[in-house]
């Protein structure tokens, strides 16, 4: 009987902490989201500065 006990104490342990989990997990991805599409944008500014210069070079001007 005693197993039983312990095998209840260990469903409840492992019930809390996935309850706990379940509770932060959307707060964690939402927050991860923002940063990514801040990361994006300025990823795609870097893409756009890198061409202009990449075709300012090839045209053999100056700045």
């Amino acid at each position: 009987m005693e197993i039983v006990g312990g095998f209840m104490v260990m469903m409840w342990i492992l019930g809390l902490f996935l309850t706990v989990v379940w509770l932060i997990m959307p707060f964690a991805v939402f927050a991860l989201k923002g940063k990514v599409e801040q990361n994006r944008a300025l990823l795609e500014s870097i893409d756009r500065r890198l061409s202009s210069l990449e075709e300012h070079l090839q045209g053999g001007g100056m700045p």
